[in-house]
């Protein structure tokens, strides 16, 4: 893949607009849209999204795994569209309901496990895999 595919794959998948279902109020106006970027997440903002995360869920600073952890993952979805709207605040983000709430996890998700072939994008390295590799299920010969 050039590196001009994965740009636009990796663009497709890190900034975009939320429908919303059920439209919410900010500063004054019906908002049905909200749009986002999670490449502009800075650290501030992901400790921000923590915070108010462990406050939301009353967790006493408990850390969860990310990938599991879906109240985090919604707070960074919040965070990437306060990234770029910066009119908007958490107190107007978390008037956002019903399956309206998916959507924003999602992006929070993305964020935290991006989808296969987007991890290296952008990035340099050896280009070797990193993690565990799972021990083979049948005993060598």
């Amino acid at each position: 893949m050039s590196n001009e595919s994965k740009k636009a794959t990796r663009t497709i998948e890190t900034a975009g607009t939320v429908y919303l279902t059920q439209p919410i109020q900010i500063n004054g106006k019906e908002v049905a849209e909200l749009t986002y970027d999670m490449d502009e997440i800075s650290t501030e903002m992901f400790a921000e999204a923590e915070a108010n995360k462990l406050v939301a869920t009353k967790a006493n600073n408990r850390a969860g795994v990310l990938e599991v952890d879906y109240s985090m993952q919604l707070y960074l979805g919040f965070a990437a569209i306060i990234a770029i709207n910066p009119g908007y605040d958490m107190a107007d983000m978390e008037r956002v309901k019903g399956r309206d709430v998916m959507q924003v996890m999602r992006i929070g998700r993305n964020f935290i496990s991006p989808a296969s072939g987007a991890e290296n994008s952008g990035q340099s390295g050896s280009g070797s895999a990193s993690g565990t590799t799972p021990e083979p299920s049948t005993p060598p010969s």
